[in-house]
């Protein structure tokens, strides 16, 4: 399994590791419940130095990412960060990344699990194009993510003066604690938070200064466990479950994240023609009555008990004390507030469809 720059300090402080898509990951440290709670209330600090770092230069980079990419990188400016999809030729979800746009070229976060897939798939078609080199920093730099309504106030804390005119899905090429990072400010929790970047060796040393600035705010190491009933609550679709190369964007609601007044990209035409006709199916909030939690496969019936969907994710909500679940059902069954049906082994628990986000944080002025 490949290690990040703080496997080691994750074993000696008692992480649980386990093997996530290919990395040796802590899940927990003390209980899910407990480090969500603390992202919610006061601050977690994550290693997420497993996602994929890919940066892309030269003058054909911006043609490139055009062609690759569901979003129109060629109007972004420098500093600036989109949430966008990386497609197939059948429109199909290849991965959900960011792009961030640099003053000379840009950085793309991709997930753990596809990182190879789209080095490769894309590596073969920057062939194709004048002038665009494609540069894996995943392996020479790390990754870390402070999350929660302190997370703020412990960045400028130490130093970071600039955080202050750093708006949401932005970054900022700086120094902190006299390391060269990259600090952008997007997050998959659903609360405030930063995300750092820094060469290995500085790894370590940021992520214990920062923990111990963060002491006197309840600040908490956070496994990948309470990331995803974090980024749950926050209706945040997760690849390999509401996302995979067999749907597309558009059902998976995130229309948001596609320009089809672009005149050419992987899977555009496809895209084009489902816009055009309506999803059959899209991805919904579920509200289930009692404390079951529905796992991903779980059956979804209509109220004649004849199944319209499956579960792709589900757990009981910390924040909400409700047990809730994200799936895929005919648009004619979506609206909020229809009563559908989860089967469990037989015996069905009845749930309400729901407005995504499950959870919205209470914004606070900085």
């Amino acid at each position: 399994m490949q290690q990040t720059p703080l496997t080691d300090w994750h074993r000696e402080h008692h992480g649980r590791l386990v093997d996530f898509a290919g990395w040796e990951m802590p899940v927990q440290y003390t209980t899910i419940v407990q480090e969500h709670n603390a992202v919610r209330k006061q601050v977690g600090l994550f290693d997420i130095s497993h996602m994929g770092r890919l940066y892309f230069k030269g003058e054909g980079a911006t043609r490139f990412l055009e062609y690759v990419t569901t979003i129109p990188v060629s109007v972004m400016q420098p500093g600036k960060i989109r949430y966008a999809l990386a497609t197939n030729q059948q429109g199909g979800i290849q991965d959900d990344i960011l792009v961030y746009r640099q003053e000379d070229g840009f950085l793309v976060v991709v997930n753990a699990s596809n990182r190879e897939k789209i080095v490769s798939s894309w590596g073969q078609i920057a062939g194709e194009f004048d002038d665009v080199s494609l540069n894996d920093k995943t392996d020479s730099t790390g990754m870390i993510a402070l999350q929660g309504p302190e997370a703020f106030s412990i960045l400028k804390g130490l130093g970071c003066e600039e955080i202050s005119e750093l708006n949401y899905y932005r970054f900022i090429e700086t120094t902190l604690l006299d390391t060269s990072v990259t600090i952008s400010r997007t997050g998959y929790t659903g609360e405030d938070g930063f995300e750092i970047i820094a060469e290995n060796e500085q790894i370590l040393p940021l992520w214990e200064k920062i923990l111990e600035a963060g002491k006197g705010k309840g600040a908490v190491v956070c496994g990948l466990g309470c990331r995803d009933t974090l980024r749950l609550e926050a209706g945040m679709p997760l690849y390999g479950h509401e996302l995979s190369e067999t749907v597309d964007p558009l059902t998976a609601g995130l229309n948001f994240a596609v320009s089809l007044k672009k005149e050419k990209f992987l899977g555009r035409d496809v895209l084009l023609q489902i816009s055009e006709q309506s999803p059959k199916n899209c991805r919904i909030g579920l509200e289930l009555e009692g404390r079951r939690i529905a796992r991903e496969e779980t059956p979804i019936l209509d109220e004649s008990e004849k199944q319209i969907g499956k579960v792709t994710s589900g757990t009981f909500s910390p924040t909400l004390e409700k047990s809730i679940a994200m799936g895929y059902v005919p648009v004619e069954l979506s609206a909020v507030g229809t009563k559908l049906l989860i089967s469990f082994r037989g015996k069905t628990v009845t749930a309400s469809v729901v407005e995504l986000p499950f959870y919205r944080r209470n914004k606070k002025s900085r």
